[in-house]
């Protein structure tokens, strides 16, 4: 199973977030560090600001935040909510399902088991579990952003 670039993207931006929750980030500044679209970027956080996950402040000085705090953000809900559906195969779905096999075949049972032990897991860590690292991702990024900031 391979994520999309959007939920990678939103979890970046919540580390990021969380790693500087001294202040606020902009998205110029978390496109920079990751050296990815700030176009993206700006989609992303609109998205985690509906869901409540990041606030944003206008005005020259603005910016985002997050909206919870880290141990309230579960990975898995994210996931399921930054992903345009979890359907590894064709059998998932049975409104554009054409594989001939589909009711003999044991495939879609153990894709199925598969995909829920797979987000059971991602349930069981928060944001606050990925910001153990916290000061070896700053360094990282101030690296990447050097004195451009």
């Amino acid at each position: 199973m391979r994520l999309t670039l959007f939920s990678d993207y939103a979890l970046r931006v919540l580390l990021y977030a969380g790693v500087h929750d001294d202040r606020l980030v902009t998205v110029a500044e978390i496109a920079q560090a990751y050296g990815i679209s700030r176009h993206h970027l700006v989609k992303v956080s609109q998205l985690l600001i509906q869901l409540g996950l990041v606030e944003s402040a206008r005005g020259r000085h603005g910016g985002l935040r997050l909206a919870r705090a880290p141990k309230d953000i579960r990975v898995g809900a994210l996931v399921r909510q930054t992903e345009p559906d979890l359907d590894l195969v064709e059998c998932f779905d049975p409104a554009t399902n054409t594989c001939p096999l589909a009711k003999a075949c044991d495939l879609e049972h153990l894709l199925r088991e598969a995909r829920a032990r797979f987000l059971e897991v991602l349930d069981g860590y928060t944001l606050a579990d990925l910001l153990v690292h916290r000061r070896r991702y700053a360094q990282i990024w101030d690296a990447q952003l050097g004195d451009q900031r």
